[in-house]
């Protein structure tokens, strides 16, 4: 049966129709969403929250299965999210001498990368052996402080309220760059963030500056060096904050223990994931054999079934400061 020729053009005019509002359809559909790599949960966070509720981006966490940072060795399936990442967010230490590697076989040749160390400029410390403190085996303190040939810069940048708010801006600078359409949200998401960041920052500075004492005391290893500089807190430790010693000496013990008498500390810190064994020791060492252990977290080691039980950072720095503030008094 032949068409008649008003109604063959009605029915190429329909398909017409339909082919550009499929294509119209296809070209309109939700843009990619960015793909940003971190390595640990500082990052994480941090990112989370200036990202809001934007629905744009597909956020990872490498280290989020309790492992610490400095121990960290990523799988293919780690090197392989890396390597198709927009953003990827790392420390930038002693601990990330894989990242080189990765970045160099990435896939995605534009792939933006924050290195944490390098975005504070000269606010970035070297690390550093302080009265009493135990160097590592075959490294005498000397030789650690002088060498200029082998500066370790300490990696804790983010235990700095001060820095996470100048990484924080970063980080919305390259969302802004990858997604000019959020960049409202994101720069008012910075802003909320950015103003929660100082309000603590003034509580850290109340707190200290109201406490009886000006010193705390680890038994353990010290990744606190940005904080306590932050709010002029002077420290002794066991070990310095990336050091791989377990062990401390009978010298490291009988100093820490006559500083816990000297200064009557009622306190010893260790850091979290700790057993706090040398704590202890340290304590049984002194006179005031009722000291006690507090614990503060360094977020080096932050498991995802925290973040999903609502763990935050503000909420670590926050319990961070009730601990410092009953450990100065």
């Amino acid at each position: 049966m032949k068409l008649k020729k008003p109604v063959l053009g009605l029915i190429i005019l329909t398909l017409i129709s339909v082919t550009v509002n499929a294509k119209s359809k296809k070209s309109a559909k939700t843009p990619e969403k960015i793909k940003i790599v971190t390595t640990i949960f500082p990052q994480y966070d941090w990112t989370r929250e200036i990202l809001g509720d934007t629905n744009s981006a597909e956020l990872f966490i490498l280290i989020g299965n309790g492992t610490d940072l400095h121990s960290y060795q990523p799988s293919i399936q780690d090197i392989a999210k890396i390597s198709t990442a927009d953003i990827f967010i790392y420390v930038g230490g002693e601990s990330d001498v894989w990242v080189k590697d990765a970045l160099k076989n990435a896939k995605n040749k534009n792939m933006t990368v924050i290195n944490l160390l390098e975005v504070p400029g000269n606010n970035v410390k070297e690390e550093e052996i302080v009265e009493g403190m135990q160097a590592e085996e075959g490294e005498d303190d000397e030789h650690h402080l002088n060498d200029e040939e082998e500066v370790e810069y300490d990696e804790h940048i983010w235990l700095s309220l001060r820095n996470a708010k100048v990484i924080c801006d970063e980080i919305c600078k390259a969302l802004i760059q990858r997604d000019s359409a959020n960049a409202a949200v994101y720069k008012k998401n910075l802003a909320a963030y950015t103003s929660k960041l100082t309000s603590l920052d003034a509580k850290y500075i109340d707190t200290v500056n109201t406490a009886s004492k000006n010193i705390l005391l680890f038994g353990d290893r010290f990744p606190f060096r940005y904080l306590t500089d932050d709010y002029n807190l002077k420290y002794y430790a066991a070990f310095a904050g990336c050091s791989a010693e377990t062990e401390a000496s009978f010298e490291t013990v009988i100093f820490l223990a006559k500083k816990v008498d000297e200064l009557k500390l009622n306190y010893v810190l260790k850091i979290e994931g700790g057993d706090g064994k040398l704590a202890r020791t340290i304590i049984n060492s002194s006179k005031n054999k009722n000291a006690a252990i507090l614990t503060i977290d360094s977020m080096q080691s932050v498991t995802t079934k925290q973040i999903a039980n609502g763990t935050t950072y503000l909420s670590i720095m926050e319990n961070n400061l009730k601990v410092i503030e009953q450990a100065l008094n």
